[in-house]
């Protein structure tokens, strides 16, 4: 058997022709092969090589996304997980959508026949949620055809790449629970704050029964509506409760005052605004208003990305507040940060396997060495978001407050 130098690495360093070009010098000088039989081995390699270049057709069985407007029919998406956009700019010099392969810096459109601009993502998106905005001329816009979720500290457009696994969170009929908007005074901040509470089902009927807590945080640049409009929380909750595969409890969500440092500076953050918010004001209103059990042993705290964040320093200086900690894709612990191993019931770390997977598995694994009961979870084929993190949840939710 015949050892070619990798095809693979050297397509990423030169073009397939100049390795075809060396493969064949390699293996006249070193190998001594005959000219006619290295010319069929270098065809056959350059029939392989192209064949790996050439990505599949795509095909033509486009529909609206789930997330449009009602009525439009475009952007589009297609059993493969491209995605296709229409915009109206009849008068533009040049249209753009910010959503496209990683590192292509989107997806130009072009201009047709009826005057619209078109174009088609360059490769299959990651499934799940995604935001997106449109750039006419240079101008930032909201595609027309699209519904707005909270994001990039803007209502941005939004779409979904259907997922494989999308059952776990697909609106079924099943009971479902209740998410109703509260708002809550803070002195700290002089103002009304707003939360997002969701109660399970049958909370409403059975009048005695209390239950734990899950504060959940959204990331940077999102606010208190994203687990419930982007990530389906409820849903989630819903079809576990009714598959009878978690204890039902209450999530409350809360704008985590993360936008008010601007992107590349994180460091400038302080915890203390947010702290006092969630600790002193939040969670003794929550305890006030609805039926909960008001220990740390049935209060979890939990965000994805810079709610992660948040959630690893607010469980670390008040520890007397939660039992259950969970990262999404939110940074990790160690073990030496946990004061009181006996206090914490859970920590639970996750992210995309396209994030940092093995240093989630690692510090679990060092959290559990040092007595710690640590979960880690690794979404498989998806990076910093919302699919992540609504498989988080679905691993999380089952494990809290047994």
């Amino acid at each position: 058997m015949i050892n070619l130098p990798s095809l693979q690495h050297k397509q990423a360093v030169q073009p397939a022709k100049s390795y075809l070009s060396n493969i064949f010098c390699f293996m006249q000088t070193k190998m001594n092969i005959k000219p006619l039989v290295l010319v069929l081995i270098v065809i056959a390699a350059g029939i392989h090589c192209f064949s790996q270049n050439t990505p599949p057709a795509i095909i033509e069985d486009f529909k609206p996304s789930a997330l449009n407007q009602p009525g439009q029919e475009y952007p589009q998406v297609n059993s493969q997980g491209y995605a296709r956009f229409k915009i109206i700019a009849p008068s533009a010099d040049s249209v753009k959508v910010s959503l496209g392969l990683g590192g292509r810096g989107g997806t130009k459109l072009t201009q047709v026949a009826d005057t619209s601009w078109m174009g088609t993502t360059e490769g299959p998106m990651d499934e799940g949620f995604h935001y997106y905005n449109v750039r006419i001329d240079g101008g930032k816009f909201n595609d027309p055809g699209a519904m707005n979720y909270y994001g990039s500290v803007r209502w941005e457009s939004g779409i979904e790449i259907p997922a494989h696994d999308q059952d776990f969170y697909a609106l079924k009929d099943v009971p479902h629970g209740n998410v109703q908007q509260v708002l809550f005074p803070s002195k700290s901040t002089g103002t009304t704050r707003r939360a997002f509470v969701y109660t399970p089902p049958g909370y409403e009927k059975n009048k005695s029964a209390k239950y734990p807590v899950l504060y959940l945080q959204h990331g940077w640049g999102e606010d208190e509506t994203a687990w419930s409009n982007q990530g389906h929380a409820n849903l989630i909750m819903d079809n576990l409760i009714a598959e009878g595969k978690t204890k039902p409890f209450i999530i409350v969500m809360t704008y985590g005052m993360t936008n008010e440092v601007k992107w590349g500076h994180m460091n400038e953050f302080s915890i203390v605004p947010f702290q006092t918010v969630l600790v002193d004001e939040l969670i003794p209103y929550i305890d006030a208003g609805f039926r909960t059990i008001a220990k740390p042993s049935h209060r979890a705290m939990g965000g994805l990305s810079m709610g992660g964040m948040e959630t690893h320093t607010i469980t670390l200086n008040k520890q007397d507040v939660f039992g259950y900690f969970a990262l999404l894709s939110g940074g990790t612990y160690t073990p030496a940060e946990i004061k009181d191993k006996q206090k914490v019931k859970l920590i639970f770390l996750s992210c995309g396997s396209k994030e940092k997977p093995d240093a989630v598995k690692n510090s679990a694994a060092a959290l559990k060495e040092a007595g710690i009961n640590a979960v880690s979870y690794i979404s498989e084929n998806t990076a910093h978001e919302f699919l992540t993190w609504r498989r988080s949840l679905h691993e999380l939710a089952p494990l809290l407050f047994k």
